[in-house]
């Protein structure tokens, strides 16, 4: 088959381009795959981060990926169309997760009605942080696919109430499996300069406020001296104000805040060195975190939103917190610790492995394609 993908690839980074690049080989074993990537991805003015693209000494997958079209930039979205015309796909497949590239994808899937299989995958449907538009733009892209990935019942739930008919299948996110191999948790400690008798606790992964840091480090505070608590990744938005928090904090010199994008070669020393991830979202579809922190071996505490108790288990892999609140995540936690739950959740953890393959994921991906 002769598939096209139309994404953010290299040289973007992030959590969706890895996702694209694994896929992306997937395919090339049994297809002919071509990979476009944005002119553009987000106007400089517009993005929350430090950097959109990859830095000197990051270790990523440099995808073959043809740069074509911008999603801020109506002009381009005739070329970038022509482009993957011309590519000529039995399937194309591009990703979704912010309403503001509706109106680029939409267009692209309307020209390519009648050529090829039009196949969208939804990261999420109704954004976390909403605005006026998204709904117009999202159900102008909708109407322009013939098939829907989804990862998670919410978000299954969000594409029926926008489009009833849709013909879709959801499959679980795989686990990551490219960032290497877990190292000891006291060498991993010692590169962090955590000391490795605490129990440790990680937040991980880009800070936005529906993720709820600050409920995490307000639970924090309810602990004892036992623990510490480790937070990596780039903050989207207000970074003082977790800075604020953590100097107010009592266990501050028990807090490692990492406020940098976390390049791929250094997220096996964060989750090593982790005893629990800790989830404390507010809202939720996925986590790609839960798929990284599964890949080596750490546990997950999250609170009860999206489909996180499906993903983790109740006691299963990990704890979910019914109640998003500090109160209720600190008392979690220390269950999690004084039930000595940690051994038994990584068995389970290693029995599951063999179900979430990236081959078997993007075997799914094909078989429901044939059925459109």
């Amino acid at each position: 088959m002769r598939i096209v993908i139309y994404s953010t690839f290299y040289p973007f980074r992030g959590g969706i381009a890895q996702f694209n690049a694994i896929m992306y080989r997937c395919f090339e074993k049994n297809h002919e795959v071509k990979a476009y990537t944005f002119k553009q991805q987000y106007p400089s003015l517009l993005f929350p981060g430090k950097s959109q693209m990859v830095q000197p000494g990051d270790v990523v997958d440099q995808t073959p990926a043809e740069r074509a079209g911008s999603p801020f930039n109506p002009l381009s979205y005739f070329g970038a169309a022509r482009k993957i015309r011309k590519s000529n796909p039995d399937l194309f497949i591009t990703i979704f997760w912010i309403p503001l590239f509706g109106w680029l994808l939409g267009y692209i899937g309307k020209k390519l009605k009648g050529q090829s299989k039009r196949l969208l995958l939804l990261h999420n449907v109704i954004p976390h942080e909403k605005r006026f538009f998204d709904r117009w733009l999202t159900t102008y892209m909708l109407k322009h696919y013939d098939g829907f990935i989804v990862m998670s019942e919410k978000v299954e739930n969000d594409l029926l109430s926008l489009k009833p008919d849709a013909k879709f299948v959801r499959l679980q996110h795989p686990w990551y499996d490219h960032f290497g191999d877990p190292i000891p948790k006291e060498h991993a400690c010692q590169k962090l300069g955590v000391d490795d008798s605490k129990r440790v606790l990680l937040f991980f992964g880009l800070i936005r406020d529906y993720k709820g840091l600050d409920i995490l480090l307000d639970a924090f505070e309810l602990l004892d001296d036992r623990y510490a608590l480790v937070i990596a990744g780039e903050v989207y938005g207000n970074v003082k104000k977790y800075e604020d928090q953590i100097a107010r904090s009592r266990g501050k010199d028990r807090i490692l805040f990492n406020s940098s994008y976390v390049s791929d070669m250094d997220v096996p020393t964060y989750f090593s060195a982790a005893d629990v991830t800790i989830l404390p979202y507010r809202t939720a579809t996925q986590s790609g975190i839960t798929a990284t922190s599964f890949h080596f071996e750490t546990p997950i505490i999250a609170t009860n939103v999206g489909s996180f108790e499906k993903l983790v288990g109740r006691d299963y892999m990990g704890c979910i917190v019914d109640e998003s609140s500090p109160e209720a995540i600190a008392k979690e936690i220390d269950r999690y610790f004084d039930q000595n739950l940690k051994e038994q959740f990584i068995a389970n953890i290693k029995a599951e492995k063999k179900n979430n393959s990236w081959e078997l994921f993007a075997d799914k991906w094909i078989e429901f394609a044939a059925t459109l």
